[in-house]
């Protein structure tokens, strides 16, 4: 496989531009949208060793009906272990939620590639609409660069129907211009999505190198026409933060990826911040934190 070369990455251009994107402001009408429409794009996840059935359904009934107003849009996701995808599936029916379950060794990666691959496919005969991959970072960082491409080619063949969503872990890539080559390379081997980070590791998701992603998909359609989805997770805890990442993916990609089909977060706790803003703006009271379930 002939990769492409990927360009370096300024660093000092990247940060001038994150801050000064995240200097907009944004008013109480347009923030209202803006907040239902973070709210739209979250993927709630469930990736505990104490997971059980239970939970899960609690957590499907919230991305549902995240809150009693009617005009509050349901989440995109629920996100899960292959062995809930089952349960997952049939608590949301026909509610327009999709199923995502991460897969081949989440979080590490550390396995062979015939059992991530089993384990894609496992998950998706369940009934998972989405796979949450890993990349092999040890072979990344060692220069094995067509190994990790020939794995994630390996395993979006294996998601059939399903789509595919490829965790760079970008906390243990070290430098911006490794993100960029590792973007480059997941979107060549078939991702359709490429998303930050695991959650499992700090630092997750930033600015800074969620812009990065964000251009690597803009060279990507430029140059072939092909929309390539984003999902920072990590470390995104507040409607403020999560504001100034859609101002940010507006700036860079436009009008079009302003939809859950090609953003999302992954952030669970983050969905309780954008209730309370949302419930605020409409009612003009702040509602107690114990209004709203934990998951």
């Amino acid at each position: 496989m002939n990769f492409i070369e990927s360009p370096n990455v300024d660093h000092v251009n990247v940060e001038e531009r994150v801050a000064r994107l995240c200097k907009r402001s944004i008013k109480k009408e347009s923030k209202l949208e803006a907040l239902k429409l973070a709210l739209s794009m979250v993927d709630l996840t469930t990736l505990e060793a104490r997971d059980t059935p239970g939970k899960v359904i609690q957590m499907c009934h919230k991305a549902m009906r995240p809150h009693d107003f009617e005009d509050i849009p349901r989440v995109a996701a629920v996100c899960v272990y292959p062995n809930l995808v089952r349960v997952a599936k049939k608590t949301l029916l026909n509610s327009g939620v999709k199923v995502a379950s991460v897969a081949t060794a989440f979080p590490s990666g550390m396995s062979s590639t015939k059992i991530k691959i089993s384990e894609t496919k496992w998950a998706v005969s369940e009934g998972a609409d989405e796979i949450d991959m890993v990349i092999s970072r040890g072979k990344f960082l060692s220069g094995d660069l067509q190994y990790v491409f020939d794995e994630i080619a390996l395993v979006k063949e294996a998601c059939g129907e399903a789509h595919l969503k490829v965790i760079l872990e970008t906390g243990e890539l070290s430098t911006l211009d490794n993100v960029r080559k590792a973007s480059d390379l997941a979107i060549m081997a078939g991702a359709d999505f490429i998303k930050t980070s695991t959650g499992k590791l700090q630092p997750a998701a930033t600015l800074p190198v969620t812009l990065v992603m964000f251009e690597a998909i803009r060279d990507h359609f430029q140059r072939t026409g092909k929309m390539v989805g984003m999902k920072p997770a990590g470390g995104i805890s507040t409607s403020k933060i999560a504001i100034q990442y859609l101002v940010t993916l507006r700036e860079t990609l436009g009008n079009a990826w302003m939809n859950s089909n090609y953003f999302r977060f992954g952030a669970s706790t983050l969905a309780n911040d954008l209730l309370m803003q949302i419930v605020k703006l409409k009612t003009g009271v702040y509602q107690s934190e114990d209004y709203f379930s934990k998951d």
